[in-house]
């Protein structure tokens, strides 16, 4: 509720990396000429949006899973929406894995999770819109 109440209408961003800039969660890049060098994120977009991703981005450490309150929340969402929902379950919790693997540190690790699960919230989010401009048109 709170990213929705955030973002308002997500058919605003066309596409993923625009919600992912508005959030400040993408990398600081200073370039010039051939150079390219990046640093850590900007945070120069909405605190709160960065925040709430970063923060619900932990749970992917954990393995996926639909539990019974999950599974009670999900009555009456169509089909195409808990399926990208599952799959963001399980692409971003090998992500995290894989960091983990590698040996990252647990803070960069959630952060490019949390950045990777916008894209996600993009998607999920025109979907919903457009279904429900459907159902209002009909």
């Amino acid at each position: 509720m709170t990213i929705a109440s955030e973002l308002g209408e997500m058919s605003r961003f066309a596409s993923p990396r625009q919600l992912m800039g508005y959030s400040g969660a993408v990398p600081r890049e200073n370039s010039s000429g051939q150079r390219t060098q990046r640093g850590s994120i900007t945070k120069t977009g909405n605190a709160h949006l960065r925040r709430i991703a970063i923060e619900a981005a932990w749970s992917y450490r954990l393995r996926p899973g639909v539990g019974p309150a999950l599974r009670k929340r999900q009555e009456g969402v169509p089909e195409e929406i808990k399926e990208i929902a599952w799959k963001a379950q399980h692409r971003l919790h090998k992500r995290y894995m894989r960091l983990a693997a590698a040996g990252k540190d647990q803070r960069k690790i959630v952060t490019a999770v949390g950045r990777e699960l916008l894209g996600f919230i993009w998607a999920i989010g025109t979907r919903a819109e457009v279904t429900c401009k459907q159902k209002t048109a009909a």
